[in-house]
């Protein structure tokens, strides 16, 4: 849950010992099992996290949507079990919107979606699942080819926030706070289309995918530098890194043009003169950024640590809308 991104570490052959971390946080597994439909569509997510009770601070304080349905696991991993209870879920949320008998579902080769019970209720229910060939999830299934990689990126954001702002341990509502934000970032209709567009499906393009098997590897051209431009520059005070260059380098224009002695010593002094404003600039910026979001963060941390823990229920899978209907009276008592 604390992972800011996936990633390799690269270390001689010759190291010996047990290797430390060099990123802080919770290394605690999560599941989340999502589902769209080629029509812009999402099923609400599914969440799995370690532990054995919904504890009332989930619900309070995690910030999650109402239809959203958690469960509670010993790893925080799925099972054949989860996956038939997360069928269901996936069964409920799009019934009404069946177009004409059948539903087609297409998974990964996960065991948890081959399961004898799994295909028995989708024998029952008119849903036919269909499973992707092995190791190819990357180029055939919507969720990865344009879904996934937003997601990662926009939590590993929100957990990078909550880093910087000296969180370093993300419990389990940190991680409902960044999923939920980074969930509404990365699952759009156009990212939703383009996701079965790329992956081949709709509309229907089996060259999409095949045309990717044939790599050939190139030397990417390097890219040209880009530098501030000066041209519209009035000279007035300024009050960031930009500006401070800008001004350095009209005063400079304006003396080359007016003095007829060598303005070497000028310049020297001028270039010192903005190299320290622009620092300045640059640590006051960063300063002020970094102390507005600490007293944000502060804030909100203090909040959710106040929270009662309190359990609401032994394992199984609710949604947020069940939990706080069956459990309001208690939530209303606690938030109070």
């Amino acid at each position: 849950m604390g992972q800011i991104c996936g990633h390799m570490v690269v270390t001689g052959s010759e190291r010996r010992g047990k290797s430390k971390k060099i990123q802080p946080g919770n290394r605690e597994w999560a599941t989340a099992i999502c589902c769209i439909s080629s029509d812009g569509y999402d099923v609400p997510p599914y969440i799995i996290v370690k532990g054995v009770y919904h504890l009332a601070n989930w619900y309070t304080e995690g910030g999650l949507p109402d239809m959203w349905r958690l469960k509670p696991t010993a790893n925080g991993w799925t099972d054949n079990e989860t996956g038939l209870d997360w069928l269901q879920h996936f069964d409920k949320h799009t019934k009404s919107r069946t177009k004409g008998a059948y539903r087609m579902l297409v998974l990964d080769g996960h065991g948890s979606h081959q399961s004898p019970e799994l295909e028995g209720y989708c024998k029952n229910n008119n849903i036919i699942p269909i499973c992707l060939p092995a190791h190819s999830s990357h180029l055939t299934q919507p969720l990865d080819v344009g879904v996934f990689g937003v997601l990662k990126r926009a939590y590993g954001q929100e957990i990078n926030n909550f880093i910087r702002a000296h969180i370093n341990n993300i419990s389990k509502v940190e991680f409902f706070l960044a999923f939920v934000a980074a969930y509404e970032v990365s699952m759009t209709k156009d990212n939703m289309a383009g996701g079965f567009r790329g992956a081949g499906l709709v509309p229907y393009n089996p060259e999409a995918v095949i045309s990717k098997l044939d790599i050939k590897i190139r030397t990417p051209s390097p890219k040209e530098p880009t530098f501030p431009t000066t041209e519209s520059w009035v000279s007035q005070t300024p009050h960031n890194p930009t500006e401070a260059i800008c001004q350095s380098t009209l005063v400079k224009t304006r003396i080359s043009r007016h003095q007829n002695s060598s303005p070497s010593p000028i310049f020297e002094a001028v270039k010192q003169l903005a190299k320290g404003l622009e620092s300045i600039a640059h640590r006051t910026t960063l300063l002020e950024a970094e102390n507005r979001s600490l007293r944000k963060a502060n804030e909100a941390l203090s909040k959710r640590r106040r929270a009662k823990k309190t359990r609401i229920r032994k394992a199984g899978s609710c949604t947020v809308h069940e939990i706080i209907t069956k459990s309001s009276a208690h939530l209303i008592k606690l938030l109070s």
